[in-house]
């Protein structure tokens, strides 16, 4: 008897003996079309999650234990981050006047940051996944890492790139405005802008924002995002006050 012979006799008894799961793979499909499941919440489920409306799976990133400058961090400590990869997505959301549908912005496989309360966590597959809403992305990124020529934003959303404003105290010692109680930036350049929001006749209304427009928007309404050590504002169109 053959090597492959003998593997297809213990598959088709693993299959076809009731609780004997033999050679079979979380996931995979048996040899009667049924899918088998997956694991969510330590509970077994018939298939993959999926989605509905406008939600999108993320496997979110690992916790990070150590900081730039090399100090090791431990229990609730640790930084975990708002990011991760997207493993599915729902079909979509309908416009409540028109019926269509909003097509979603990003697909399986595209990195995403996301805001820091935002999301359902869940354990799905033994690992930590967040079910997040797609205007809950704040910007999304290829590649395995989050740089700033690989990101983008979606929607009617803006890329702001921040003014860090110094300020002198009497004694001459120079604080950030990031570093005043309270304060936050809420200027800067426009280094990417996102294709629009869709309209009730499916048309795209584009942003009337361009790169390089220098812009005002609202106290507290941008979003931060760190990339490659800058910081900067994810902002909608909505809280643009002004440019120049």
């Amino acid at each position: 008897v053959t090597m492959a012979k003998l593997l297809s006799i213990v598959a088709a008894i693993s299959l076809s003996v009731p609780g004997c799961h033999a050679f079979v793979v979380p996931g995979s499909v048996r040899a009667n079309g049924v899918q088998l499941g997956a694991k969510l919440e330590g509970r077994e489920i018939d298939g993959p999650l999926k989605p509905t409306n406008n939600f999108v799976l993320v496997k979110v990133a690992a916790t990070l234990d150590e900081t730039e400058g090399g100090i090791f961090l431990t229990g609730s400590a640790k930084i975990s981050k708002t990011e991760g990869t997207v493993i599915s997505v729902g079909p979509g959301k309908t416009h409540q006047e028109s019926g269509l549908l909003f097509p979603m912005p990003v697909v399986a496989g595209e990195g995403v940051v996301y805001g820091q309360y935002d999301g359902t966590e869940l354990d799905y597959e033994g690992e930590k996944h967040t079910l997040i809403r797609d205007d809950d992305v704040l910007v999304k990124y290829s590649g395995d890492e989050l740089t700033f020529a690989s990101v983008d934003v979606i929607g009617d959303n803006v890329l702001v790139k921040v003014e860090d404003n110094l300020d002198e105290t009497s004694s001459g010692l120079v604080i950030a405005a990031t570093s005043k109680k309270g304060a936050k930036p809420s200027t800067g350049e426009v280094v990417k802008t996102g294709p629009g929001r869709m309209a009730s006749n499916g048309e795209i209304m584009r942003v009337d924002i361009n790169v390089g427009d220098l812009v005002k928007f609202r106290d507290f309404a941008g979003n931060e995002v760190i990339i490659e050590g800058d910081q900067y504002a994810v902002v909608r169109m909505t809280d643009v006050l002004a440019k120049f």
